[in-house]
């Protein structure tokens, strides 16, 4: 297959320019006339992208916001083709983020704001109704505070009235004496700071509060002058929303910017504060008389009062950025058409561990990119494994694909805090459920050898239950940790930790005067726990036929390929304790590959199997 670099946009659209100003969120920065997509893709995928910039409908179809309808804002340049590799460019220069805004046409009601929940629930069935965007849109030009609102609507007076605005503007700058009305609060809080003689503001205590710019304010338009441009929408941050045609006309009125501020920038006849319900995008195009009844009845509606005016209907335009689109729906679009799309990880802490197919490699920096765009702030790194486990260890080899490179986090399972480090030892959290159910099958008179116990996340839930654990694991790391761990839980009065072979370690405690004890036994080791079964064969055969024993429950995990796994389990479990009545409870834990399941199998150590003679060599 021949791979070549491909700079382009995910989607090939009728491109259109980013209005310069926005009615209902701050204005951002203007963006750049060019930008590159920088991906990876076959020939095959790069002559599907042709099909696509030439057949540009085959996307009407999808209804909802999707990255294959609206427009671009973008101006695209067509680049020829390069055989660059992903590995030649930063993490930052694998895609523009920009490239990913789309802007949706959309009819809106303008309805006061009193009155917007109400209509809401009335005309929800013919809303817009998108995942993350809010029906109701906020229009700060028509925004009014409530002392002036009250000032305004005095005995029902309509706004439209000459009189009334002038004399509105008149105490508006200071002059209202000549019409024998008294100040509002907020404008005789105005008077004050201009008037304020040399004891400064000690005669008015809070007005210096009051008066004072609002820091995070002046920050913000302080980086949109720098040129590093202004955050955008508030506390969603993925959309902004413009009014861009108005039925009632621009030019009639008089023009109310000196009354209500330069940053209005809505009807020159307003009528007080106001919302937007956004209506489906099917009405997107149609006018007044198209659209349904429910919509026509409520627009005839007046309530006759000059704060609450009739329901009107407007044309506006709904940009939604990168921050909006799913993972999923990103990839998609970057990835060559076909390919499946690796959205499925495992969690470790902050850590996102991928375990990548061949077909994603070319492609793995920027999956890690876009997964840990769409996680933050609770994914911080994102890894993924380039071999099998191999050694006695357990440990994973890793690669970090983003994000920071450390690799030691903290998982909370089952209300405990466990410090892990992926480089030198073994984590699952997709066993965290089977971890679980296992240790409810315990007892407060039991006492739990974990002959494989990792960093001990059965361990230590199993010694908040029982009398008391004994825990084993060969790699000293794993130990370490397991006992940072015990302390942070302050569990380390139950648990006694071993670091020995595993063989081994069962020997020295049936060996013991703790053998008595012992009424649990897990071996958490899929890959090999049934080979070390063969260290139970003649565990008590030295013990005094009279002194009395209550034989374990064992607990082993493995492997089966086959098409009856229990059947398969079952089988080399006999095999390993030579020994063919073992009465076992099989059940399947998970499917961890196509074919090949992980299974937990419990049984009681027969009494033939403890006491066994030794075989002789021959």
């Amino acid at each position: 297959m021949v791979v070549k670099l491909v700079l382009r946009p995910p989607h090939s659209l009728p491109l259109s320019t980013l209005p310069s100003k926005f009615l209902i969120f701050p204005k951002i920065p203007s963006l750049p006339k060019r930008f590159l997509v920088v991906s990876i893709f076959s020939a095959t995928a790069a002559a599907q992208i042709h099909t696509q910039i030439s057949n540009p409908n085959n996307s009407s179809n999808f209804y909802g916001p999707s990255l294959r309808k609206g427009t671009h804002p973008l101006t695209l340049q067509s680049h020829p083709p390069f055989t660059k590799t992903e590995d030649d460019y930063d993490d930052d220069d694998l895609f523009n983020e920009e490239s990913f805004s789309r802007v949706f046409d959309i009819a809106a009601l303008r309805v006061p704001a009193k009155d917007c929940f109400a209509l809401e629930s009335r005309l929800r069935g013919h809303l817009l109704n998108w995942p993350r965007i809010r029906n109701i849109g906020r229009v700060p030009g028509d925004e009014v505070e409530a002392e002036l609102a009250e000032l305004l609507a005095n005995q029902g007076r309509d706004l439209e009235d000459e009189n009334v605005l002038a004399s509105l503007n008149r105490r508006m700058y200071g002059k209202s004496e000549g019409d024998g009305e008294p100040f509002s609060p907020v404008l005789y809080r105005e008077k004050l700071a201009k008037t304020f003689d040399s004891r400064g503001y000690v005669k008015f205590r809070n007005l210096a509060r009051m008066s004072r710019p609002n820091q995070r304010k002046k920050r913000g338009d302080e980086e949109g002058e720098g040129g590093e441009g202004k955050k955008r929408w508030g506390k969603s941050e993925f959309s902004v929303l413009e009014v861009v045609d108005d039925e009632e006309g621009e030019g009639e009125g008089e023009d109310l910017k000196g009354l209500l501020g330069d940053e209005f920038e809505g009807r020159r006849k307003w009528r007080g504060s106001t919302r937007l319900l956004l209506l489906d995008e099917r009405y997107a195009k149609k006018g007044v008389e198209e659209l349904p009844e429910a919509i026509k009845v409520a627009m005839k509606e007046n309530t006759g009062t000059s704060m609450r005016p009739a329901f009107e209907l407007v044309r506006c335009k709904l940009t939604v950025f990168y921050e909006y689109w799913q993972m999923n729906e990103i990839l998609e679009a970057l990835l060559p058409e076909g390919m499946i799309v690796p959205s499925a990880f495992e969690t470790v802490g902050h850590i996102a561990h991928l375990n990548l197919r061949d077909e994603h490699l070319p492609y793995k920096k920027l999956i890690a990119k876009v997964i840990l765009d769409k996680n933050k702030p609770k994914i911080q790194t994102v890894v993924n494994k380039i071999d099998a486990i191999h050694n006695d260890y357990r440990t994973m080899q890793l690669e970090v694909l983003a994000g920071n490179r450390s690799l030691v986090t903290t998982v909370v399972e089952n209300g405990l805090r466990f410090h892990v480090d992926l480089a030198t030892v073994y984590w699952n959290s997709r066993l965290a459920t089977e971890r679980q159910r296992l240790v409810n099958s315990f007892t407060r008179k039991d006492v739990v050898c974990d002959v494989f116990t990792g960093v001990g996340p059965i361990a230590m839930s199993a010694a908040r239950i029982v009398k008391r654990v004994y825990a084993n694991d060969l790699n000293p790391n794993a130990i370490e940790y397991l006992e940072r761990n015990s302390v942070i839980n302050k569990l380390e009065r139950k648990i006694k930790v071993f670091n020995m072979d595993g063989r081994r370690f069962i020997g020295a405690m049936f060996a013991s005067d703790k053998a008595k004890s012992i009424t649990q036994v897990v071996m958490n080791l899929p890959n090999d726990a049934a080979e070390y079964l063969d260290a139970f064969r003649g565990i008590l055969v030295d013990r005094p036929t009279e002194e009395e024993f209550t034989l374990p429950m064992i607990h082993v995990y493995g492997f089966s390929k086959a098409q009856d796994p229990e059947f398969d389990f079952h089988q080399r479990i006999r095999i390993a304790l030579s020994e063919a009545a073992v009465d076992v409870e099989m059940r399947r834990v998970r499917l961890v590959a196509p074919g090949k399941w992980m299974l937990c199998a419990s049984f009681n150590l027969p009494k033939s199997v403890a006491y066994a003679k030794p075989t002789l060599d021959m």
